[in-house]
């Protein structure tokens, strides 16, 4: 079931899945491209990229996952095979064509999993400082850290200290502060950002969504998925990114550097940049991707991508 929802910047749309409601849009014809938001965005966080996307000649598609921006926030157990089942069953009812999937962070993730476990959905990946897990895997913190990961991973669980922990959080001054520690460009903290995120946390709701996902299994590694991934990947990486540094992006370097790999990866890091680049330096990134997409039909002809 599709219902129109009222009038905003973007278009949205409502979808029913599995009974709960998922918010998406969708913006011009041509090839498909289906971008996915990481942790705690949404749709909106795509604004500046859309648009342009769409003149360019591509339809564009983009979705709240169940949990965030205005989709449907029921208490349940998230993982990234939920949100994977997701875009596949939204493939299948609004796409049903070869896909070039665009995520930051865990919706980077997400992209490299639907290339390497759906790839008759996909015609090409992007990822925009991808993230390595749904959440920090216990090997990969040392103490101090790692104790207070897991002391926080426990309060934040607590029925009687979760909702505190989390009313702290959700705070917009809070949102601002840890969007100035992985934005370099403050320009682009505007009340428009704080509030696209602080909105749907201040819904009833969101502190069991919250817990259930800071507490989730940190899924697969991207360096598990890379070998199954048979399509063309491109890979933008803001290098003054706290929250997924620089160096973690080597793996895709080194493949962009592989002269055996039959299907392309092209890397650039972006000076200057943050965690999500595609908001920060929509100026650099738009650009990129475009150049990019238009270099895929080549690659399909039997040319090389740069």
């Amino acid at each position: 079931m599709v219902v129109q929802l009222p009038p905003t910047t973007l278009d949205k749309q409502l979808w029913t899945w599995q009974g709960h409601r998922i918010t998406y849009t969708v913006e011009g014809s041509g090839q498909p491209i289906l971008l996915i938001h990481g942790f705690g965005a949404s749709l909106g966080h795509w604004r500046k990229n859309i648009t342009p996307l769409a003149q360019a000649g591509y339809r564009v598609y983009a979705l709240d996952l169940l949990g965030f921006g205005d989709s449907d926030q029921p208490a349940m157990a998230y993982s990234l095979e939920l949100w994977q089942t997701l875009l596949y069953d939204f493939w299948s009812q609004f796409i049903q064509a070869p896909t070039v999937y665009i995520g930051n962070s865990i919706g980077g993730l997400l992209t490299l999993m639907m290339l390497a476990d759906h790839p008759g959905t996909a015609r090409a990946g992007a990822v925009l400082n991808c993230a390595g897990g749904l959440n920090h895997r216990p090997d990969e913190l040392q103490a101090p850290l790692s104790w207070v990961m897991a002391a926080f991973t426990q309060l934040v669980s607590s029925n009687w200290v979760g909702p505190i922990l989390f009313n702290q959080v959700r705070r917009k001054g809070n949102i601002r502060n840890s969007l100035r520690q992985v934005y370099c460009n403050q320009a682009a903290i505007t009340p428009e950002l704080v509030d696209m995120i602080y909105t749907p946390a201040s819904r009833s709701t969101a502190q069991k969504v919250f817990a259930s996902i800071i507490t989730a299994p940190a899924g697969p590694r991207p360096g598990e998925l890379l070998p199954a991934i048979a399509h063309p990947l491109l890979v933008l990486w803001g290098e003054k990114d706290p929250w997924t540094p620089i160096q973690g992006a080597e793996i895709y370097r080194k493949l962009s550097q592989d002269p055996d790999r039959s299907a392309p990866v092209t890397f650039h890091s972006i000076a200057e940049t943050g965690h999500c680049p595609h908001d920060e330096r929509p100026e650099v990134v738009n650009p990129l991707l475009l150049g990019w997409l238009q270099e895929l039909d080549r690659f399909n002809s039997g040319d090389t991508i740069q």
